[in-house]
């Protein structure tokens, strides 16, 4: 009576249970190898992520700076004669960003100064958009220059 109970035990419960966790560990271990793959995958953006966050370290912050107008001339007075900044308008938002608009009439000796300044403006502080058309003005000694230019950073 005994055996017969152990045995029938094995059959109605044992062998079923059986059968039902093999099911279960194959679909974990399926699951375990997606988790990997996975989990290689987001390894994988993470470090591009970390590496475009590195090489655009200075543009993040840059877009965080509010432009004032006296550390710019300062900054930058040294690619000029004389520079002089006037607020245009200011437009409220684009896109989440505050814009200025700012209206620059400089005094330059030569056109390299001025493709220098450009330079020195594509590393600055802000994020600084020239916009066309610059005008050149022919004086007795020195090119008179104007040019609009929107500084953008968020609020």
């Amino acid at each position: 009576l005994l055996f017969i109970s152990i045995i029938m035990f094995a059959f109605l419960v044992l062998v079923p249970g059986g059968k039902n966790y093999r099911i279960k560990r194959t679909v974990a271990l399926k699951h375990g190898v997606e988790l990997r793959q996975l989990e290689a995958v987001e390894k994988k953006i993470e470090e591009k992520l970390q590496n475009i966050k590195s090489d655009n370290r200075h543009v993040m912050e840059a877009i965080s700076n509010k432009f004032d107008k006296k550390i710019f001339i300062t900054k930058y007075k040294t690619y000029f004669q004389s520079l002089k900044l006037s607020e245009k308008k200011a437009i409220d938002s684009q896109d989440g960003f505050k814009v200025y608009d700012v209206n620059t009439v400089s005094s330059i000796d030569s056109p390299k100064k001025f493709y220098d300044f450009l330079e020195a403006i594509n590393k600055s502080d802000w994020i600084i958009k020239i916009n066309f058309p610059i005008i050149f003005k022919k004086g007795t000694k020195v090119i008179e220059s104007s040019f609009t230019m929107r500084v953008y950073y968020t609020k």
